[in-house]
C-alpha cells in the first residue's frame, strides 16, 4: 500500500494539545479506509484509544488532559502510530500491545489473535445461572487460549479452580504466561502446548470453555487487512468453518467430569452446525449480540 498518508513532519509541529491530536486523528482515520473491530467500532474511539495509551493516561481521564501540551518525542511518537494504523493497517491493540476484554488489560502482539470473545461476557456473570456456586468449580480448561485472557477470566470466576489453557502454537503459550505472570495467576493457571486435548491424556475437568478458530472459507478470503495481520492459524477452521468445533464435540466427553459442562463460541455457523448434529439439543445461551453465537452442552448431552 503506497505511503500516502505519511504525516508531514510540519504537521507535528502545528499539534499542540491532546485536544488537537485527537481532532487530527479521527479527521486522519475518517478519510483513512481502516477497519474497526478489534475493541472499538469507530473512529473517536479509536482514536481516543491509542493517544491515551501511547501517552500513559487512563483513558477516563481524556477531559482532565484535553489541553494538555505534548511533548516533542511524544508528538513524534504518536505520528508513527497514527501513520502504521492507516497506512499499514496494523491493528491499534498490536501498535499499543495491549487489549481489554471486561475491563480487564491483557498484553499482546501480533503472535496471537486480539482478544474478543462472547464468553468473557458470560464470565463477568460466573456462568450464572448454568453454573450455581462458582466456589464449587475445582478445575476448568480453556481451549485454543491463545492471549490466555479467558483463561485469566476463568480464574477470576471460579476463584478455587485449577485453570489449563491450551494451544497449539507456542508463540501463544509464550504470550499467555504473560498474561498469568502479569495477573499473578501462576499458581492457579496452567499454560499446555497442545494440539486441542491430545496432550491432556487423563484430565477432567468440571468446565470446559472455548473460543476455538471458526472463520469459513469464504469469509476467510475476503478478511479486512487487519484481520490478515492477525495469526491466521487462529482464524480459519476449514470450509464450513466448524473443524476445530467437531473435535471439541467429539472428544470433550473424555475431559469432563460427571455434571461437568462445555460452552464454546461458534460465529456465524449455527446453522451449518445444527445441520451437522441434527440430534443434539444445543442450548445457546444469550449475549449482546444474540442467541446464535455460543452454546451450552453438558457432558450427558455429550455422551
Amino acid at each position: 500500500m503506497t505511503n500516502h498518508n505519511a504525516i508531514n513532519p510540519t504537521t507535528i509541529d502545528e499539534l499542540f494539545t491532546i485536544r488537537d491530536w485527537l481532532r487530527y486523528t479521527v479527521s486522519q482515520f475518517e478519510a483513512s479506509d481502516i477497519f474497526y473491530g478489534h475493541g472499538t467500532d469507530n473512529s473517536y474511539d479509536e482514536a481516543v484509544w491509542l493517544i491515551m495509551s501511547a501517552l500513559h493516561l487512563p483513558h477516563e481521564t481524556l477531559n482532565n488532559f484535553l489541553d494538555a501540551r505534548i511533548l516533542t518525542t511524544e508528538r513524534i511518537k504518536l505520528a508513527s502510530l497514527i501513520e502504521q494504523r492507516i497506512t499499514q493497517h496494523t491493528p491499534t491493540a498490536y501498535l499499543l500491545k495491549e487489549a481489554w476484554l471486561q475491563g480487564f488489560k491483557f498484553y499482546v502482539d501480533e503472535r496471537v489473535l486480539i482478544p474478543r470473545s462472547f464468553i468473557a461476557e458470560l464470565l463477568s456473570n460466573d456462568l450464572s445461572p448454568w453454573i450455581e456456586f462458582p466456589e464449587m468449580v475445582e478445575s476448568a480448561a480453556d481451549i485454543c487460549t491463545g492471549s490466555g485472557c479467558l483463561g485469566v477470566l476463568l480464574a477470576n470466576s471460579f476463584p478455587n479452580a485449577a485453570i489449563d489453557v491450551i494451544d497449539i502454537s507456542q508463540d501463544a503459550i509464550d504470550v499467555a504466561n504473560i498474561n498469568i505472570h502479569n495477573y499473578g495467576l501462576e499458581s492457579q493457571i496452567t499454560a499446555i502446548k497442545s494440539d486441542m486435548f491430545s496432550a491432556l491424556a487423563g484430565k477432567k475437568y468440571d468446565l470446559i470453555i472455548s473460543n476455538p478458530p471458526y472463520v469459513d472459507a469464504p469469509s476467510m478470503a475476503v478478511l479486512p487487512a487487519e484481520y490478515r495481520n492477525e495469526p491466521q492459524l487462529a482464524l480459519g477452521s476449514g470450509v464450513a468453518g466448524l473443524d476445530h468445533t467437531h473435535t471439541i464435540l467429539r472428544e470433550a466427553a473424555n475431559y469432563l467430569n460427571d455434571g461437568g459442562i462445555l460452552i464454546v463460541e461458534i460465529g456465524h455457523n449455527r446453522d451449518a452446525l445444527l445441520d451437522a448434529y441434527p440430534g443434539i439439543a444445543f442450548t445457546w445461551l444469550e449475549v449482546s449480540s444474540g442467541n446464535q453465537f455460543v452454546f451450552l452442552l453438558t457432558k450427558s448431552q455429550l455422551l
